[in-house]
């Protein structure tokens, strides 16, 4: 799930082809992963005729675009899918948060939630703000524009969203056809 820096990377990439080729697995992939830890990774593999990371998970959204700098044009490169956990920004981007307003009752902040962490409050705001505009042009959510947007993104195959009820579930859905 991230990088441990005690086991030798060659037995980690070993241990996971020996895994895939039992059969327990079919592909494999690396979770919160620098691009050199990745790309590591892939020559340890490549160096062994092992398989190779077809996937990883990481942090994308609106508001943490990191990602564009190394981890997605890697994943373009070595034709792995990326998996984006917290899309929302733990419901930060959903447009339930608004500048000026308290925590609204019942969501992750209110119960002290601090993933994925937030450095520019102020840059955050703007785009809600932005998301909000957007959304109202469609006739969508601004959860359902944080997420089609990112579903438009290079090698993004599938992004991880959760939800506390059927209705957050099939609110997300509708980014899809957004």
């Amino acid at each position: 799930h991230e990088w441990d820096g005690q086991s030798a990377v060659e037995e980690q990439m070993a241990a996971l082809d020996m895994l895939v080729q039992q059969g327990k697995v079919r592909y494999i992939g690396c979770s919160n992963y620098s691009g050199w830890h990745v790309m590591k990774s892939q020559a340890a593999a490549q160096n062994a005729g092992s398989v190779k990371f077809s996937t990883q998970q990481i942090h994308y959204t609106l508001e943490a675009r990191e990602a564009e700098y190394e981890l997605l044009p890697l994943s373009v490169d070595q034709n792995m899918g990326v998996l984006v956990w917290s899309p929302l920004a733990a419901g930060l981007l959903t447009g339930k948060h608004q500048r000026g307003m308290a925590t609204p009752d019942g969501t992750r902040q209110a119960a002290g939630w601090t993933e994925p962490p937030i450095k520019d409050k102020e840059r955050l705001w703007k785009i809600v703000d932005c998301l909000g505009e957007i959304a109202k042009i469609h006739n969508a959510t601004p959860a359902q524009v944080a997420l089609a947007w990112l579903l438009t993104r290079p090698a993004i195959s599938s992004l991880v969203v959760g939800g506390r009820n059927e209705a957050q579930f099939t609110e997300n859905f509708g980014a899809i056809t957004l």
